[in-house]
C-alpha cells in the first residue's frame, strides 16, 4: 500500500502569512530580507507574490514585480526541510500562469554559486544574459542575470535583454 504525498497548495501570500515567511526567509538566506521589504511588496497592485502550504504549513514563497511587460523574480524560498520536492517549481509554474501574457518575460538574479537555483531556473527556460559583480552584500557575490523569454523557451537567445534586466524601465 502506497500513501499519497499530501497535497501542495499555491495562493496569494498573504499579511497574516508574514511571520512564517519571515522564519523561512532567515532559514534559507544569509541576508534575509527585512519584514518591512515584504511588506512593501505586498503591498504593490502590480507585483505578484505566492505562498506553498503543505499540510497547513506554509513551506515556500515567490514575490515578483511587473515592470510593462517584464516580470522581476526578486525572492524564492523553499523552508530546507522541504526542499527537493518540487515545491519552487510548483511555484514558478504558478506563477507564469497567473502572469498569462504570450509575450511576458522574466527576470532574476541569482548567486553564481547557487547551482542548483541555476539548474532550476535553467529547465524553466532562463537563460545567462550578464552578471553584476560584488552584487550580494554579505560576501560580495557576484550575481548571474538571468531571463525567460519566448526566444530562451525555444532554445534562442536572440530576444535575451541587456545584462541590466531593468534598465529600461529606469529611465
Amino acid at each position: 500500500m502506497t500513501t499519497d504525498p499530501i497535497p501542495l497548495e499555491i495562493r496569494s501570500l498573504r499579511y497574516s502569512d508574514l511571520p512564517a515567511v519571515m522564519a523561512v526567509e532567515r532559514r534559507s538566506f544569509p541576508t534575509p530580507w527585512s519584514l518591512a521589504m515584504f511588506v512593501l511588496e505586498l503591498s504593490k497592485p502590480g507585483g505578484m507574490c505566492l505562498a506553498a502550504i503543505r499540510d497547513g504549513w506554509l513551506c515556500g514563497y515567490t514575490v515578483c514585480s511587473r515592470y510593462d511587460l517584464d516580470w522581476h523574480i526578486m525572492n524564492v524560498a523553499v523552508d530546507p526541510p522541504f526542499r527537493r520536492q518540487g515545491i519552487a517549481s510548483a511555484l514558478l509554474a504558478e506563477l507564469y500562469r497567473r502572469a498569462d501574457d504570450s509575450k511576458a518575460r522574466f527576470t532574476l538574479e541569482v548567486r553564481q554559486s547557487n547551482h542548483e537555483a541555476i539548474a532550476l531556473y535553467e529547465r524553466d527556460g532562463f537563460r545567462i544574459a550578464g552578471q553584476r559583480r560584488h552584487y550580494y552584500q554579505d560576501n560580495g557575490e557576484d550575481a548571474l542575470i538571468m531571463w525567460r523569454t519566448l526566444a530562451t523557451l525555444e532554445g534562442r537567445l536572440d530576444d535575451v535583454p541587456s545584462a541590466d534586466p531593468l534598465a529600461q524601465h529606469r529611465r
